[in-house]
């Protein structure tokens, strides 16, 4: 087998770019995309995430998928500076939900309510607005297109909650109804 040329890609490694882009943690914490062939920081990665890039974090020597981990120090970091997202109320509800029956209704809940209200800031953002920029979305620049949508915004914000409602009204129906079905044949239940 002919050696291959420094800098030159292996037939592997050109079809690993039409997938997402593979990041090894090592176990001194550093992160290495393969790639790029360089060690890049939790900046990079949250980077690669704003623009909107398919990657997977993996451990160097065992290969799990630690991209779930990952995301999460960076919404850490995140929630440490700045202006936190998430009250501790909030922090304190979704904890009560692990381990709960609810638990992954409830992962499927917020997921279908962020990708519902992304979905409402991609229709009615203004003509010629870049979604996938951050330094577009500036809450200064959604203030201003706020204030001039009025009652159409209040309406549709209105149409919003009620659909997240409706949504989690027909999680506990469904939940309720897989419950009966489960003990339906228990002494003292009549069904």
């Amino acid at each position: 087998m002919p050696a291959q040329r420094r800098g030159a890609k292996a037939p592997v490694a050109e079809a690993a770019e039409a997938g997402p882009r593979v990041l090894k943690k090592y176990p001194n914490r550093r992160l290495y995309d393969t790639r790029s062939s360089a060690y890049i920081t939790l900046a990079d990665v949250k980077n690669m995430v704003l623009d909107f890039e398919d990657f997977e974090v993996r451990d160097a020597k065992s290969g799990d998928d630690l991209t779930r981990s990952i995301l999460l120090q960076i919404i850490l970091d995140e929630e440490s500076g700045g202006v936190p997202m998430f009250s501790p109320q909030m922090l304190a509800q979704m904890i009560r939900f692990y381990g709960h029956s609810m638990q992954g209704m409830m992962g499927a809940y917020l997921e279908k309510n962020l990708q519902t209200f992304v979905e409402l800031q991609k229709r009615f953002a203004p003509p010629g607005l870049a979604l996938n920029d951050p330094k577009q979305l500036t809450p200064e620049m959604w203030s201003q297109f706020l204030s001039g949508q009025g009652n159409a915004m209040q309406g549709l914000v209105g149409a919003y909650l009620e659909q997240s409602k409706a949504l989690f009204t027909q999680m506990q129906d469904q939940m309720a109804k897989q419950a009966g079905s489960l003990f339906q044949g228990l002494p003292g239940n009549k069904r």
